[in-house]
């Protein structure tokens, strides 16, 4: 199978989720491409929209090697395991979080300005990218929907490698994913067209479900009233 494009995935991503409680769900968009993805998602099931932005934590003289994630209002979860077997000192550890919170905090505000992030206390938080390669980023955002409360995560996505349901162990509650087909050699192989997903795409993606659930709620668009 391939997807013409990430609006056609998000659509036939959708299908397997059109049985959640839409009262009961936000739908978390991995930026920048997991986004329109997860806003296909959105729509076809009346739930909220938001980005879930993270940024891992890697160990100070081997980034590449995650010892942790941090998420928005100061949520972090932290491996210490990889922690205590690469040495890493809570003061190494405490100014590598500073600096990837200084850029999480520039793409949260990029994507959703002033407004804060929706609350997931008690909700199913469905995490959503346009497709799995190593999974970490993907892991990471589960454990923090995780930390922001969510009674139950899951991870959604259009394709994946073999086997990956099988690493993912307690990061999400549940798995689904339309394809993991054999070769597997990049997520984009599998879109006729994977073109980079932009800023501004990822911000009327979000305008456009939260202009959405307004009108939902109040059964008329904002500037209909009166």
């Amino acid at each position: 199978m391939v997807f013409a494009n990430r609006i056609d995935a998000g659509r036939q991503l959708a299908v397997s989720l059109r049985e959640l409680p839409a009262g009961q769900v936000v739908v978390l968009g991995l930026p920048r491409g997991g986004v329109p993805v997860a806003a296909e998602i959105a729509a076809a099931i009346g739930a909220p929209l938001d980005v879930i932005v993270v940024r891992k934590l890697g160990v100070p003289f081997q980034p590449e090697l995650g010892m942790g994630a941090i998420g928005e209002q100061g949520t972090r979860v932290v491996s210490a395991d990889v922690v205590e077997h690469a040495g890493v000192t809570p003061r190494e550890l405490a100014a590598v979080e500073a600096q990837e919170r200084v850029e999480l905090d520039r793409r949260a505000r990029r994507f959703r300005g002033d407004l804060p992030p929706l609350p997931l206390d008690g909700k199913i938080a469905v995490v959503v990218d346009d497709g799995i390669a190593t999974g970490s980023t993907a892991r990471a955002a589960c454990r923090i929907a995780r930390v922001r409360g969510a009674a139950r995560v899951m991870l959604a996505v259009p394709v994946a490698p073999p086997g990956f349901a099988g690493r993912i162990g307690t990061d999400a509650d549940e798995f689904v994913c339309l394809q993991t087909p054999v070769p597997f050699y990049s997520i984009g192989q599998f879109y006729a067209d994977f073109s980079p997903t932009s800023d501004r795409e990822v911000i009327a993606c979000l305008e456009r479900c939260r202009a959405e659930q307004t009108v939902d709620s109040v059964g008329q668009p904002p500037d209909a009233a009166g």
